[in-house]
């Protein structure tokens, strides 16, 4: 890991923490180019009600806004949480030179947990990857999302009942 993947994924983290402010599952994400974040995003499935509105997604719509080009070439993708397939497949579709993700996702990464999507033979692009960059500062916000979820559902329940 060096310096400035340890840089940008802190600012994804914040970005994440931006998620958590809108009760959105904590993932944050952002597109660099020559050292300049030109895309950024956080989840907005829950609040936008569009499965397709992931962080990872976000920010490279906003990239590709932001350059007047949906191919990001020579661009790194920094998330806090392992790609699931939509989103390394949009990677792919965008030409990202490179993805950095923190917290591997046991249920649905598509990197390198449940699935190899970009190691796949035949794609017409090949992205380069680095997992584990602030791997458990990135689990430990998503798990203390989902900790504090977990207790208000079990408070309302509790209400609920007397």
């Amino acid at each position: 890991m060096n310096e400035q993947d340890e840089y940008w994924m802190r600012q994804a983290m914040l970005l994440a923490a931006k998620a958590e402010a809108e009760d959105e599952v904590p993932v944050g994400a952002l597109v660099v180019l020559n050292g300049q974040c030109i895309g950024q995003g956080w989840n907005k499935s829950i609040g936008s009600h569009d499965a397709t509105a992931h962080a990872e997604i976000m920010a490279l719509r906003q990239a590709g806004q932001t350059i007047g080009n949906y191919r990001l070439l020579d661009c790194t993708l920094y998330v806090t949480l392992e790609p699931c397939m939509m989103c390394a497949g949009a990677m792919v579709h965008s030409r990202i030179k490179r993805l950095v993700y923190g917290a591997a996702d046991a249920k649905t990464g598509s990197v390198d947990s449940v699935l190899r999507l970009l190691a796949t033979p035949g794609l017409n692009h090949l992205v380069n990857w680095q997992s584990g960059v602030l791997a458990e500062e990135c689990a430990t916000q998503l798990s203390a999302f989902f900790k504090r979820r977990r207790a208000e559902k079990k408070a309302a329940r509790k209400q609920a009942a007397t």
